[in-house]
């Protein structure tokens, strides 16, 4: 009798202290960025707990207020879909942990239930349980936590991005023009598939082959890393081509390097004093040249500083007429490298009109629209001055070879831009200056390498543009809370 009793007491004080527990702990919570201004109204176990106060000042700063989650009114029959924020979040704490599957994540979260209850998770309630609620019912399952981050809208996690641009520009001092000088690059991300594994046997002929897709990611593409750089001895000479079998290049030649996968464009910004920061991001698949991501990239930026940059370093890739004309309009210019091809050094007089080799002035005599590149350009047929339009009787100076062929013939953009682009003076201070700043895409490059950015275990292009855009916004966080140290 007296332990029938001692166990009906015991079943009793538990159930008072679950629901004293309960009490002190709410089911229903608001967002991360209200739980980080009321720091002190937290249940107790959650102010206790270093992880839970670790990610509530460094994920409270975004607007998780106004985040953009799917509606309810949805025209299908269900439930009510699970607020999306929650998630996001906890890919954050994944990225920051360097966490590498979503099974690892999951663990995470199991062992850090004030964690759940700060990122506001749905909690099924418990009231024997200490903490008021089902730890490993109310975290989502590997599955869903994978098939929520593949389904996600990437206009939810672009509007992170834009709450960390505008969080940062806030924190700079009023004088420091933000955004002012920005430079662009790409960075090649493998896919998980087995045709980039070296180890793996894939013949060689379906490795390349790019209208063999790879099993293990159907959304993946066969692009080419070329190495700029390479030094005369290995190129490969007459003799050794002529006396050895020519192989096929492979995914490891010394030459060009093949990936079947994704590349990340990313605009960053460098602030001399204060450091570096994204303004724009775009996950492409591999076989997409860097051009195509110059006008996605450039539109985000000026979307969230509202103006455009004046000023943009960028790679050889990024020689084109669009991208100077872009610049110069803005009132400033762009530091590219010169890529011509067998042509020589162009002048101008002050009409724009393009000077022949003897350095009188080309006239236009006809114009067309060329089709190759990324955007149309009007072209203009430039001719002989002293031919055209009627011939003045003259003889070219140089006696040029094309004289009695009819004299020279020149064909260029007749943009303002075709003409920046020759006369941009490549040796001046300016010039180096600003492409020194290139470095800031670089060191961004190397954060998102640590994050785990070039080998995502993912397995789908909408995945990995989200985690690549949550990888961004991680980066942009970091460097507004040393941003904040630095105040204080």
């Amino acid at each position: 009798m007296i332990n029938f009793l001692a166990f009906q007491v015991n079943d009793l004080a538990r159930l008072w202290t679950g629901r004293r527990q309960r009490s002190a702990c709410p089911l229903e919570r608001s967002n991360l960025a209200v739980l980080a201004q009321q720091e002190l109204r937290l249940p107790q176990f959650v102010r206790q707990c270093p992880v839970a106060m670790k990610y509530l000042p460094l994920l409270g700063p975004l607007d998780w207020a106004n985040f953009p989650e799917r509606p309810a009114n949805r025209a299908w029959p269900g439930p009510a879909p699970h607020p999306r924020a929650p998630f996001v979040a906890a890919y954050l704490v994944k990225l920051n942990e360097g966490h590498t599957y979503m099974s690892d994540l999951r663990t995470y979260l199991v062992e850090h239930p004030a964690l759940v209850w700060l990122l506001g998770f749905k909690l099924k309630a418990d009231p024997i349980n200490p903490y008021g609620f089902q730890v490993e019912a109310s975290v989502p399952s590997r599955k869903q936590l994978g098939r929520v981050l593949r389904d996600l809208d990437n206009a939810a996690l672009q509007f992170l991005l834009d709450s960390t641009v505008h969080l940062i520009g806030q924190a700079l001092p009023s004088e420091v023009r933000f955004g002012e000088q920005i430079s662009l690059d790409t960075k090649h991300i493998l896919a998980w598939v087995k045709e980039n594994n070296p180890k793996a046997y894939v013949k060689e002929a379906d490795r390349l082959n790019k209208t063999r897709q790879p099993s293990g990611d159907r959304t993946c593409k066969l692009g080419c890393k070329k190495k700029r750089n390479h030094g005369p001895e290995t190129e490969p000479t007459s003799e050794t081509t002529t006396n050895q079998k020519q192989k096929r290049p492979t995914n490891f030649s010394k030459l060009d390097v093949y990936y079947w996968g994704y590349a990340s464009g990313v605009v960053a910004t460098k602030v001399p004093d204060y450091g570096e920061y994204v303004l724009a991001e775009l996950t492409q698949t591999f076989d997409r040249a860097d051009p195509t991501y110059f006008f996605p990239l450039l539109e985000q930026t000026e979307r969230r500083l509202g103006r455009r940059p004046r000023f943009g370093a960028l790679d050889a890739a990024f020689d084109a007429w669009y991208v100077y004309e872009y610049f110069a309009q803005a009132g400033g210019f762009a530091a590219v490298p010169l890529t011509e091809k067998g042509g020589y050094n162009r002048a101008f007089d002050d009409a724009g009109r393009p000077l022949c080799q003897a350095g009188l002035p080309m006239p236009c005599r006809s114009t067309y629209v060329g089709r190759r590149g990324l955007i149309p350009q009007r072209q203009g047929r430039y001719a002989c001055p002293l031919l055209f339009p009627t011939p003045t009787g003259q003889t070219c100076p140089l006696n040029h070879k094309n004289w009695r062929k009819g004299g020279c013939l020149s064909t260029m953009g007749v943009s303002a831009g075709a003409r920046i682009r020759y006369i941009l003076d490549r040796h001046s201070t300016e010039y180096k200056w600003l492409y020194n700043q290139r470095t800031a895409t670089e060191r961004i490059n190397a954060l998102a390498l640590e994050l785990g950015i070039e080998r995502p275990k993912l397995r789908n292009q909408q995945a990995i543009t989200n985690q690549n855009t949550l990888i961004y916004v991680l980066i942009n966080l970091r460097a507004y809370h040393r941003l904040r140290r630095r105040d204080n």
